[in-house]
């Protein structure tokens, strides 16, 4: 992939543990405004409701959106390329339209956004896509040694670790199924601008190359085109 893209590095961590990860975001937490509402608790714009109003798609309804423990931005972002590829998939409560999902298998490229955080914020930030509660740290070990682990079965319960970079280790949460497993569903405008948006500034992509990119992705391929995705990110 063109742009400011750093390649993860294999194998993934043997180094001295740091307290700290590289979280990549490769949907809508790619935006930083986006992410800022899971470190402070807050509301994102283009959401439909607030998080804790609604119910999930499967009927179990979603806790509101508490924030981190430690709600310091993060020290540092960079874009770089996952293994895998981006799919989107499943029913979004609060935004409508098909979720993003990273399948770690599949020969794919998926551009993301790195932020650098401590284990306690990406644990919690993880804790509420679970639509669990924060505040608990995850224990990564398994994750770490094995590059993956599971601790449910829901939409975003399961963790990567497709690499390292600096010698800090790359994390990732996404759901537990290869993307064709799940039928696919085109995301809503809100939420795909948000991840266009993210994308775009982390990469240094231009609107061609940014809506080349997501217009391709399973789930949106065949209903966005790529003119459709740069109409998005026309008036930002």
């Amino acid at each position: 992939m063109a742009g400011n893209s750093i390649p993860v590095a294999r194998p993934r961590c043997s180094t001295e543990d740091t307290g700290l990860v590289w979280y990549a975001a490769y949907g809508s937490n790619a935006d930083p405004d986006r992410l800022a509402c899971y470190l402070v608790g807050d509301t994102p714009d283009g959401a439909l409701a607030t998080p804790g109003t609604v119910s999930s798609a499967d009927g179990s309804g979603r806790p509101p959106i508490h924030g981190c423990r430690d709600r310091t931005p993060p020290a540092r972002s960079i874009g770089i390329v996952l293994p895998g590829v981006l799919y989107f998939a499943t029913e979004s409560a609060i935004w409508t339209g098909g979720r993003a999902f990273y399948d770690p298998v599949t020969p794919a490229e998926t551009a993301a956004r790195a932020y650098l955080l401590t284990r306690a914020q990406f644990s919690d930030i993880a804790a509420q896509e679970m639509y669990r509660s924060p505040g608990t740290d995850l224990d990564l070990t398994e994750a770490l040694r094995t590059g993956r682990t599971r601790f449910g079965p829901g939409r975003y319960e399961t963790l990567v670790c497709p690499g390292s970079y600096e010698g800090v280790p790359i994390v990732t949460c996404t759901a537990d199924r290869r993307w064709r497993d799940l039928p696919g569903n085109p995301p809503a405008p809100a939420y795909l601008r948000r991840i266009a948006i993210g994308l775009r500034a982390a990469h240094r992509w231009c609107d061609a190359d940014t809506a080349a990119y997501l217009s391709t992705r399973p789930g949106a391929a065949g209903y966005w085109t790529p003119r459709m995705v740069a109409e998005l990110l026309s008036d930002d």
